[in-house]
């Protein structure tokens, strides 16, 4: 089952209230995102870090309801 647009975004920003967040439908299928997300809390923490926390802002929604992610995550200027 596929997981909406909008439900990712709530999920992110529920886990990082600060965050600016983006989410594209790369294929058109409901089944393959990007999430663009800018947040100060990921200032001072490695780009592995970062996608960690959106990750688990999912709760393990990935590779069930979500088929696939890619997370681009930035701080604010």
């Amino acid at each position: 089952m596929a997981m909406p647009a909008a439900e990712i975004e709530a999920l992110i920003r529920a886990a990082l209230p600060d965050a600016d967040v983006v989410i594209e439908d790369l294929a058109g299928d409901g089944d393959h995102y990007r999430a663009r997300v800018t947040s100060a809390s990921f200032a001072g923490r490695s780009r592995v870090q970062q996608h960690k926390l959106v990750y688990d802002a999912l709760g393990g929604r990935m590779g069930g309801e979500l088929h696939a992610l890619q997370v681009l995550t930035a701080i604010p200027n």
